[in-house]
């Protein structure tokens, strides 16, 4: 049997349909909104076919018709139109987005945020694997005479800032030898290969103030090496499953919820699909609890390399043009907003001296 143009034009405008409205689409119904000049039940029988096809499926308690999934595939990928964002709209996205550049994972977890809003799903972002990330610079600012606050910054311009007790005393001079020291040992180097030095060691001074220090402070240092290395996943907006008339029943919706609760098993899913804007429907996701959802996601990039991925997960029946619009409009940004024109990262650059021999 042939998809003819007639068949196209009718499984279009009851996906449409059944996007806006999520009620079953009966023949008459759509006789009444479509400019085709064809009696409901020319249209009906149309809709038996689409039906034998595998593009429409016929729940027990309706008339109508509802799209399946190999309906919601073809419909992404030939049928769908995708809008243009208004002036307005991308004004909102951009400022948004500009307002708060200065530090890479607040950045990310502020565009799920926005496209959550936006969309009026369930956002995600995930940060990118970091196995080829170098270190640039550290610096260890004293706050007391035993409270430190520990700034490392890597090369795509993340930074970690964390605040140390330290259980002795430390002269602000022996800490900012300490970072000069760290600074030069580390730049450039891939934070894995950082794990697996010994800097007390390495360390070229026989200062024993300076040693005590590194000891002190080479923990922490290390396990927010390793902090930054792992993948972060953020999520938001996951109460607006309950505005989606597909749940509204509390079991789907528990259901869902647990779901994206089970994080590590979500990340799986997400973190090796392929670069672009991708749409998985139903039983194309990988896994099975997710064959009542659609998964659309992007990525996005630092200085031309591509990193991570945002993405919204929700019903089958989405708005896919719309949503695609936007998370397109929205990766771009992204992309601008980590440019790294002057090498010197998304935060502020701070001038250190490596030359350890100066001192």
């Amino acid at each position: 049997m042939e998809l003819t143009e007639r068949k196209l034009k009718i499984l279009q405008a009851i996906i449409s349909d059944y996007v806006k409205t999520a009620e079953p689409v009966g023949s008459r119904t759509l006789s009444k909104k479509m400019d085709m000049n064809v009696s409901p039940a020319t249209i009906r029988n149309e809709m038996s076919d689409l039906e034998e096809m595998g593009y429409l499926t016929h729940p027990h308690t309706s008339a109508g018709r509802v799209p399946s999934d190999k309906a919601y595939r073809l419909y992404v990928n030939q049928l769908m139109e995708k809008p243009v964002l208004s002036i307005e709209e991308k004004k909102a996205i951009a400022n948004e987005l500009q307002a708060d550049i200065n530090e890479f994972e607040r950045t990310i977890r502020h565009a799920a945020k926005i496209l959550s809003r936006i969309t009026n799903l369930t956002s995600f972002a995930v940060t990118p694997t970091r196995n080829e990330e170098t270190l640039k610079f550290v610096n260890l600012l004293p706050v007391d005479d035993q409270t430190v606050v520990m700034m490392i910054v890597s090369e795509t311009g993340e930074i970690s800032n964390t605040a140390l007790k330290l259980p002795r005393r430390c002269k602000p001079e022996n800490l900012q030898l300490l970072a000069k020291s760290m600074t030069y040992n580390y730049r450039g180097k891939k934070l894995t290969d950082v794990l697996k030095d010994n800097m007390i060691e390495s360390l070229e001074t026989n200062v024993e103030a300076m040693g005590n220090l590194a000891q002190d402070i080479m923990p922490d240092f290390m396990k927010t090496l390793e902090d930054m290395l792992n993948v972060q996943l953020y999520m938001d907006g996951l109460t607006n499953i309950f505005d989606i008339p597909e749940y509204s029943d509390m079991e789907r919706a528990k259901n869902f919820l647990t779901m994206l609760d089970q994080k590590d098993e979500f990340l799986k899913t997400i973190v090796d699909r392929d670069e672009g804007v991708i749409v998985t429907i139903g039983d194309e996701n990988m896994d099975e609890q997710m064959a009542d959802y659609s998964v659309i996601t992007a990525t996005y990039s630092v200085d031309g390399k591509t990193v991570g991925k945002i993405g919204v997960i929700g019903p089958k029946r989405m708005k896919y043009g719309e949503v695609t619009s936007i998370m397109e409009y929205l990766t771009e940004n992204l992309n601008d907003s980590f440019k790294l024109t002057d090498g010197s990262g998304l935060g502020t650059e701070i001038d250190i001296d490596v030359d350890v021999g100066k001192d």
